[in-house]
């Protein structure tokens, strides 16, 4: 009788199936669509739910906003969506992209590695602004576009654009600026910058160009003041040395091995005179492996800062231009983000993170944070990656007022004024600051969720107080000290 049963009702389920197939294929009704698209319905990936949640074509390499748009670089392609609604405006087939300009001047340039030229396309509509068939290389910053053309190896010309612009700027010789084609922003002599788990490292968009850049080439680096074009310098580094451009000084930092251990010197010199601005020793700048001391890395800051190492263990943040300690962490405590403004650190305890404003002793703010807290300093918002539970937290970084506070394991993908992208595999959202998903944002300065310093609004903070906000009022209403 059981035998019997089992038959009957696998008869039954084969005749229903068959019924189904039927009436799909004659068009009475077809249950299939519905079906797949319930099996491969995207789930919201965060609580409380972002704006908008899109599908990309691919998982984005980078993810950048730009103006009323959102520019996402994939492997094959690029393709911008509306900030507002997360629609796709446009797509193009391309190897690599970056963005160059700030909110309202900004670009999109396009290419295809191993070979010559590029587009910059406007990012509302894709279409085409300029079009360049030669240049084997672009940087790209927030003020400031820069391409290179090389007639050989030896003989190259660097140009600056403003982005929008149709004539250069200047333009400078350099001799070559490396072998072969080298797509969007190759490696300069800078600063190298403190990474943070579950954050992308371009989360904060195009940086503005920095007063100096440093070309390596050949092993000697040409030392390039953007705002004129002119070569300061031309410096081949010595047999213990690494040379680095940061905060408008060139810097030569020696690494020498005695006695088991690595001994470090910095000497910061004014590239137009080449006299020593500054100069420390035992400081390290985590340039050199354990091998010999052998410096194949630049050393860790963000633009116009250094993050060392003093003897005693403790990091410390260092002005590039002068060379003044901006900031000293106590024993046990870890720098896990800097700009020129602000430092956050991981307590010693391993409880909470802190925000420090440079060259002062003022703590703007202290958030309990596991001791795998991770973190980033973007123009309009520090972000913290936390775990247990799994937490994406972005920041006034003056106030350290709550701009958005998301249950999620996605990751933070870009930074604007108003809101942020998240994502997660091909899955990306948009997250505005201080409202909740379909709600407006509440209009700029009117103070939101009132932060340690109370129900004054938050001075600005992008960037429009200067770098370390000395044209803005306190808003603690004291004076640094």
């Amino acid at each position: 009788m059981c035998g019997v049963a089992k038959g009957s009702v696998r008869g039954g389920l084969l005749l229903g199936l068959a019924v189904v197939v039927a009436l799909a294929a004659t068009g009475v009704w077809n249950p299939f669509p519905g079906l797949w698209d319930w099996v491969d319905r995207s789930q919201p990936i965060s609580e409380p739910d972002v704006v908008w949640q899109q599908r990309v074509g691919g998982t984005p390499r980078s993810v950048t906003i730009a103006g009323d748009t959102v520019v996402v670089e994939q492997r094959t392609r690029v393709e911008t969506r509306s900030l507002a609604t997360g629609a796709k405006l446009w797509e193009r087939k391309a190897d690599w992209s970056a963005v160059a300009g700030g909110d309202r001047d900004a670009v999109v340039a396009v290419g295809k590695l191993l070979v010559k030229g590029y587009e910059l396309l406007d990012p509302a509509t894709g279409v085409t602004r300029r079009r360049d068939g030669d240049a084997v290389a672009v940087w790209t910053y927030r003020n400031l576009l820069l391409d290179a053309h090389c007639t050989d190896a030896t003989d190259c010309t660097l140009s600056a654009w403003d982005p929008r612009g149709t004539a250069p700027l200047w333009t400078a010789f350099l001799p070559g600026v490396h072998s072969g084609l080298l797509a969007d922003n190759p490696g300069l002599r800078g600063t190298r910058r403190l990474t943070a788990t579950r954050v992308d490292d371009g989360v904060a968009g195009p940086e503005p160009a920095p007063p100096l850049l440093g070309f390596p080439v050949d092993g000697r680096v040409h030392v390039v003041d953007t705002a004129t074009g002119r070569v300061l310098q031309n410096v081949e580094p010595g047999q213990d040395e690494r040379l680095s451009v940061v905060g408008g000084r060139m810097l030569r930092i020696v690494a020498r091995s005695e006695d088991g251990t690595c001994y470090y010197a910095i000497s910061a010199r004014d590239p137009a005179t080449g006299q020593e601005a500054w100069q420390r020793t035992g400081v390290n700048l985590r340039t050199a492996d354990s091998a010999g001391c052998v410096q194949r890395e630049d050393p860790q800051g963000a633009r116009n800062v250094l993050i060392g190492v003093a003897p005693d263990a403790r990091e410390a943040v260092i002005d590039g231009y002068d060379g003044r300690l901006l900031w000293v962490g106590e024993s046990g405590t870890r720098l896990i983000a800097v700009d020129d403004r602000f430092a956050i650190f991981r307590a010693a305890d391993k409880r909470s993170v802190v925000a420090r404003e440079l060259g002062t002793d003022r703590v703007l703010w202290t958030r309990p944070a596991s001791g795998k807290a991770s973190a980033a300093l973007t123009p309009y918002a520090a972000v913290v990656a936390d775990e247990k539970p799994t937490r994406l937290v972005a920041l006034n970084p003056r106030t350290g007022r709550e701009l958005a506070v998301l249950r999620t394991s996605a990751n933070a993908l870009a930074v604007g004024p108003q809101g942020m992208i998240i994502g997660e595999g091909r899955e990306i959202g948009y997250v505005r600051f201080g409202a909740t998903a379909g709600t407006p944002a509440p209009p700029p300065g009117d103070g939101g969720v009132p932060g340690p310093g109370g129900n004054r609004p938050d001075p600005p903070i992008d960037g429009t107080c200067g770098p370390k906000g000395e044209l803005c009022p306190d808003p603690a209403g004291g004076k640094d000290g």
